[in-house]
């Protein structure tokens, strides 16, 4: 069985709706959802505030290429069309980290092939990842290629401005 932490982002069109289409086409395999958070965008291009959620799910059916495809099927029934990197979106559904249910436990999956980089290379330094991530696990690790670091130490090393740019709202992924 593979679990995914997933990181899910609008900031086109109806955001929410995009959110809860995640959600919805995750069906049964959906552990828990995140609150909604809006956040400043990220990356240096002008555009608008994004809805932010994270989501953790499992499916013993799914590797981790195969959350990526489902990932970008969401993507596109949402419309997402690929263009300026890091600018405005329908959807984003990146998968930050995946691990498999092994006999001594879960592992975590490092990846480092063309088509899928896990754990997911800039999350830790992302706090609209982490922020919400701590909503749904506040003892969540990011495994990292000199060992699991704590996602709450991640999110304080990072500049209390960014930290900042990410605020909850009183929306929900509730249909």
């Amino acid at each position: 069985m593979t679990r995914v932490v997933l990181s899910i982002g609008s900031n086109l069109g109806d955001r929410l709706a995009h959110l809860r289409s995640v959600v919805d086409g995750l069906g049964e395999a959906l552990v828990v959802a995140s609150r909604v958070y809006e956040t400043d965008p990220w990356g240096g291009v002008e555009q608008q505030p994004f809805l932010n959620a994270v989501l953790i799910a499992d499916d013993p059916g799914r590797d981790c290429h195969a959350w990526l495809c489902r990932a970008h099927e969401l993507e596109r029934a949402a419309g997402r069309a690929r263009g300026e990197r890091w600018g405005p979106r329908t959807l984003d559904v990146d998968l930050v980290t995946c691990s498999e249910l092994t006999a001594s436990g879960r592992v975590d999956v490092f990846s480092a092939d063309r088509d899928l980089t896990l754990p997911h290379p800039l999350a830790h330094l992302r706090a609209f990842v982490m922020v919400p991530w701590l909503d749904v696990d506040p003892a969540a690790h990011m495994p990292l290629q000199d060992g699991p670091r704590s996602v709450a130490d991640l999110l304080a090393e990072l500049e209390p401005a960014d930290r900042a740019s990410v605020r909850l709202t009183p929306l929900t992924l509730e249909s």
